[in-house]
C-alpha cells in the first residue's frame, strides 16, 4: 500500500483536509497490525471506521465523555433517567456513569462505583466489569487506554466476535459485503448507516493506495 496516497485520500474524505500527528500514528498502528496478519481489506476499512466513530475521530484510545446535559442524558440513556433525575445528574460524569451502568454488564449497584470504574475506554469503548474481566484488566481498567492493549482488544473483539458474538467474517465474505449490518459486531444498529458511510470512504482510500 502507498501510505502517502492513502493518507491523502483520508484527509480529503474524512478529516476535513488535515490530519494531526496523533491521528496519523493511530491509523498507522491499526494498519500495521493488519499488515502483520493479512486480512480482507474490507475488514480493515470497517475496523478503521469503527475506531473513527468510537474515538470521536481522534484515532487514539480515549475515555468515554459522560459530561451530559439533562437533555443529553434523556436522549442517550432514556431508560435510566426520568426528567427530574436528568436535571439532578446533569454535568456530573461520575454520578452519571454510576447510575447509567449500574446492575448490568457485570457491574454492581450505583453505590459501588462500578459504573465509573468500568466506563467506556479504548478504541472501541469497552464498558462494564464483564468486558474488562474478559481482557484481564478488571483490576487496572485504565490499561484499556494503553495503545498496544487497545489494539489487541479492537482486533480480538472484531475478528473473533468477543464483543457481541458477531464478527467481521459474518458480514464480509467472498459473496457478501454488509457495511450496515456489521455494526452488530459492536452495538446492534446504533449509528450503523453513518459508520457504514465512513467505512466506504476508508475502503476507497485503501483501494486508491494499492
Amino acid at each position: 500500500m502507498e501510505h502517502a496516497k492513502f493518507f491523502a485520500g483520508l484527509r480529503l474524505s474524512l478529516f476535513g483536509g488535515r490530519l494531526s500527528t496523533n491521528q496519523v500514528n493511530g491509523i498507522e498502528a491499526i494498519v500495521s497490525e493488519l499488515e502483520a496478519r493479512p486480512l480482507d481489506s474490507r475488514w480493515l476499512a470497517y475496523i478503521l471506521a469503527t475506531t473513527y466513530h468510537e474515538t470521536d475521530k481522534t484515532m487514539c484510545a480515549i475515555s468515554e465523555n459522560l459530561n451530559y446535559s439533562a437533555a443529553g442524558l434523556l436522549a442517550t440513556f432514556p431508560k435510566y433517567f426520568t426528567v427530574g433525575e436528568a436535571g439532578a445528574y446533569a454535568r456530573q460524569p461520575q454520578r452519571i456513569a454510576n447510575r447509567a451502568y449500574a446492575n448490568r454488564m457485570g457491574n454492581r449497584d450505583e453505590a459501588s462505583g462500578d459504573g465509573w470504574r468500568y466506563r467506556g475506554r479504548g478504541l472501541v469503548q469497552i464498558t462494564g466489569r464483564d468486558n474488562y474481566t474478559k481482557y484481564g484488566i478488571a483490576d487496572d481498567p485504565d490499561k484499556a487506554l494503553d495503545p498496544i492493549k487497545a489494539i489487541e482488544i479492537l482486533f480480538d473483539g472484531m475478528t473473533n466476535g468477543r464483543f457481541t458474538g458477531k464478527k467481521l467474517s459474518d458480514f464480509f465474505t467472498a459473496t457478501a459485503t454488509d457495511w450496515i449490518g456489521a455494526r452488530r459486531i459492536i452495538n446492534c444498529s446504533d449509528r450503523a448507516v453513518d459508520i457504514a458511510g465512513h467505512a466506504k470512504k476508508f475502503a476507497a482510500a485503501l483501494e486508491a493506495a494499492r
